[in-house]
């Protein structure tokens, strides 16, 4: 089975099929939170810093990180939160915009093999986003979209998906190194993207065999009660393939969602995970502490 190995300079994190699944850590984005664009255009690192350790705390197994500020310098922001937050955390990180020049300069500042976020099926972002792949010898999340835009026709998703591996195939990229973005829909908008995902995320494993990740948010978008529809859509995209996500892991339901279907799927060995996340030693500790009191009690 495809096994995509992501490494930072002190840990090591398998994408696999019979891997448990790998959450993406979202919050280290400006996008939509002013805030912290405004703190990250001016070199105040405080809120990276403390959103690193609150979503690897959460249980977060990697970081994305992106530095996308209108009319900052995004490469050398992206540069330095990077070594930040690698000096911080021990999680290995995907580097993420939308600017080839940040992404380089994420790469170089980078210590250990990471994720890089992201390539589409564009000719020009291929010929120029590849490369730097082969050169630093990591890992690339290929968003199966192209010139023509976003099909909603999973079929042509998987068409494109197809082509950027084989494309990365050309540079000497082997398909483990390739994680798939099959492209999450809004389910409020489109009545069967759920169904028309799970459908698209079997092809991927069986004929592409290939790792998956997304966005995972997206397909709640405009929904109320977003947090309980995500934990229901997780395990069941789980169950058809999917092998990561890009998500909050501050959400305690997705998390329960997500630890739940690894051990569902059998890629919890003993629940060892579940056990460590929800067992209660403290109710342990409390019924001895209470033995010992009525013991007290009794010789006196």
């Amino acid at each position: 089975m495809t096994e995509t190995v992501i490494t930072s300079d002190k840990r090591e994190v398998v994408i696999g099929f019979e891997r448990r699944f790998v959450m993406i850590g979202e919050r280290i984005n400006p996008t939509g939170r002013k805030l912290l664009a405004e703190e990250m255009a001016r070199g105040d690192y405080s809120r990276v810093v403390a959103d690193a350790i609150a979503q690897v705390e959460a249980g977060a197994q990697m970081l994305d990180i992106n530095a996308g500020i209108p009319l900052a310098d995004e490469p050398r922001i992206l540069a330095e939160c990077i070594k930040l937050v690698q000096d911080t955390v021990d999680v290995p990180l995907s580097i993420d915009s939308s600017i080839v020049e940040a992404l380089e300069a994420g790469l170089a500042a980078y210590k250990g093999k990471p994720l890089l976020n992201s390539v589409t099926g564009e000719e020009e972002r291929l010929e120029r986003v590849l490369p730097l792949v082969k050169k630093y010898n990591c890992a690339v999340i290929a968003i199966s979209n192209d010139e023509t835009g976003i099909s909603e026709d999973p079929d042509v998703r998987y068409a494109v998906a197809k082509k950027i591996v084989e494309r990365a195939a050309d540079y000497g990229i082997a398909r483990e190194n390739v994680v798939v973005d099959p492209l999450v829909m809004p389910v409020g908008a489109i009545n069967d993207a759920g169904r028309q995902l799970m459908r698209l995320l079997r092809r991927l494993r069986e004929e592409l065999k290939v790792n998956t990740s997304c966005g995972a948010s997206n397909f709640s978008f405009g929904l109320p009660n977003r947090r309980g529809l995500n934990a229901g859509f997780l395990p069941m995209m789980i169950g058809a393939g999917m092998t990561s996500a890009i998500m909050n892991p501050l959400h305690a339901e997705d998390i329960q969602a997500i630890l739940g279907a690894d051990v569902v799927m059998g890629n919890d060995p003993n629940c060892a995970a579940w056990i460590r996340k929800y067992r209660e030693p403290a109710a342990a500790d409390a019924a001895g502490g209470g033995g010992r009191r009525e013991r007290r009690r009794a010789r006196a």
